[in-house]
């Protein structure tokens, strides 16, 4: 799998990222997963045209102390389609602007 990975994150940080994803994206069934709804114009276009299988998602994972974020982009709705793919270079943008962004909003050192 390809993916954006920081570690070495203190165990507070740990908690502020685990509280903020709780309360910015959505919590998947299993333990310390979480999906972040990519933005409808950087779908690709099969992903775009694939409305029952919306919404299209990338997976954040939490560690002890590291953060990994999917450069995958997913249905929640279906496992058999065409649509899930790697990113794309926006999506791909857009997953380390999130990640920069959630560091810098909540003030973590790494």
């Amino acid at each position: 799998m390809r993916a954006y990975l920081i570690d070495e994150i203190s165990t507070a940080d740990m908690k502020k990222i685990n509280a903020f994803l709780s309360e910015n994206a959505l919590k998947s069934p299993l333990s310390h997963v979480f999906w972040v709804q990519m933005p409808e114009d950087l779908l690709s276009s099969t992903q775009f045209s694939h409305h029952h299988c919306k919404p299209h998602v990338f997976a954040i994972e939490l560690g002890a102390n590291w953060i990994k974020f999917e450069f995958y982009v997913r249905s929640l709705k279906t496992m058999r389609c065409t649509c899930p793919d790697y990113c794309t270079e926006g999506q791909r943008n857009y997953v380390i602007h999130f990640a920069h962004q959630m560091i810098e909003q909540l003030g973590i050192r790494t």
